[in-house]
C-alpha cells in the first residue's frame, strides 16, 4: 500500500504548491484571452471602489478686479465591496496508488503528485469557467451566480445610473440605411458616456440568431452594390462562431459552455462594451487561512488536508477571491433581434 505520508514532502506545502499551480494553463476562454480585466489585487477580503463625480464646466467672463469664482470641490465617495469566494475541492485515496513499486518511493512520489495535479487541473477548469461567467456578467454590469439568476453584483445600482435600453435591431423589416443608423447611435452612445477613457475599440458579443441575421442582411453583404463582394463575404465569414467587422464595431459569435449551468450570450441578443484602459478590473481578495491572510491576493490557492487518522485519503482545495467590475457601466449596451 502507498505511504501517504508522502504528502508531508515539501512538493505539497501550501506555499509551494499554491505557486505551482499558477502554471496550470487555463481552459481556453474568451474574455480571459482578451486581458480586458486590470488585477487589482487587496490585503484584505475587500475592494475600496471611488466614485469620482468630476465634471467640467463654463466659466462666466468677469471684469478685471472681481472675486474670482471658486471651483467647485470634487465630490468623492468611497465604499468597499467584498470579493466572492469560490472553493473546489478533489480528493485522491491511496488505494489509487496502491500497486505502485516504490523505488525509494520516488514512484510513488511521482504518481501522487501525478493525481494532485490531475484533480487540481479539473477542479481549476471549473474555476475558469465561473470566472468566464462572472466576466461575461460585468461586461453586462450585472453578475449572476451559478444558478443565472441569483445577483451578485448590479454595477448599474452601486453606480447609480440607469441601464441604457436594449436596441432592437429589425433585421426582417428595417432597410439597410436604418441598420447603419441603429449602429452609429450606439457607436456614439457608447463613447460619449465613456467620457474621458479613451476608446479603442467597441465589442458586441452576439447570440447565434443574432449573428446569422446581421451577417445576412443587406446592410452588411452590400448585395445590391456588389454582390460578388456579398458572396465572399458570406464564404469567408459565414461560419460559426467567427468573429467580423462592421461599422466600426467588431462582433463575435460568442461560443458559450454547452454545461448544464451554459455561460452564454441569448439566441437573439447582443452586448456591447468598449475596449477602454481602467474599465474592466479584476479585484483578488487575499486568503482565508494560513500565510496567506492579509497578504496581496492571488488569483488562485491551494492548501492540502491529509486523512491524519487513517492516512487514507488527501485532500486538495482549491480557492480564489475575484471581484469582477465595470467601473462605468453606463458605457455597456445592449440589443436584440426583432422589433
Amino acid at each position: 500500500m502507498a505511504d501517504m505520508g508522502l504528502f508531508n514532502n515539501e512538493a505539497f506545502e501550501q506555499v509551494t504548491f499554491t505557486d505551482s499551480i499558477q502554471k496550470i494553463d487555463f481552459q481556453p476562454s474568451l474574455l480571459r484571452d482578451m486581458k480586458i480585466f486590470a488585477p487589482r489585487p487587496s490585503r484584505t477580503t475587500g475592494i475600496m471602489l471611488e466614485l469620482d463625480t468630476k465634471t467640467n464646466s463654463l466659466i462666466a467672463v468677469s471684469q478685471r478686479g472681481q472675486p474670482l469664482t471658486e471651483a467647485e470641490r470634487r465630490k468623492r465617495n468611497i465604499r468597499t465591496v467584498e470579493t466572492h469566494r469560490l472553493a473546489i475541492a478533489s480528493t485522491v485515496y491511496a488505494s489509487e496508488v496502491q500497486n505502485i513499486r516504490a523505488y525509494g518511493k520516488t514512484s510513488e512520489l511521482m504518481q501522487l503528485k501525478d493525481l494532485v495535479a490531475d484533480g487540481v487541473e479539473r477542479s481549476n477548469g471549473d474555476l475558469a469557467l465561473t470566472e468566464e461567467n462572472m466576466m461575461l456578467g460585468a461586461v453586462q454590469g450585472i453578475v449572476v451566480d451559478s444558478d443565472g439568476s441569483t445577483i451578485l453584483n448590479n454595477w448599474f445600482d452601486f453606480w447609480g445610473v440607469t441601464q441604457p435600453t436594449e436596441v432592437a435591431f429589425d433585421f426582417a423589416n428595417a432597410t439597410d440605411d436604418e441598420i447603419r443608423r441603429t449602429i452609429k447611435s450606439i457607436q456614439r452612445g457608447v463613447v460619449d458616456a465613456a467620457r474621458g477613457l479613451a476608446v479603442t475599440e467597441i465589442v458586441a458579443l452576439c447570440g447565434d440568431d443574432f449573428f446569422d441575421d446581421l451577417i445576412g442582411c443587406g446592410a452588411y453583404t452590400g448585395t445590391v452594390q456588389n454582390p460578388i463582394e456579398a458572396q465572399r463575404l458570406t464564404d469567408e465569414y459565414g461560419i460559426a462562431y467567427s468573429t467580423v467587422t462592421f461599422g466600426k464595431i467588431t462582433w463575435i459569435n460568442y461560443r458559450g459552455s454547452q454545461s448544464e449551468s451554459a455561460v452564454s450570450i441569448g439566441t437573439d441578443l447582443v452586448k456591447f462594451f468598449p475596449r477602454a484602459k481602467g474599465l474592466f478590473k479584476q479585484g483578488l481578495g487575499c486568503a482565508e487561512f494560513g500565510p496567506f491572510v492579509n497578504t496581496p491576493g492571488k488569483e488562485r490557492y491551494v492548501i492540502n488536508i491529509p486523512d491524519r487518522d487513517r492516512d487514507a485519503w488527501m485532500k486538495t482545495e482549491l480557492y480564489t477571491y475575484p471581484l469582477f467590475y465595470c467601473t462605468r457601466p453606463e458605457v455597456l449596451f445592449r440589443g436584440k433581434r426583432g422589433a
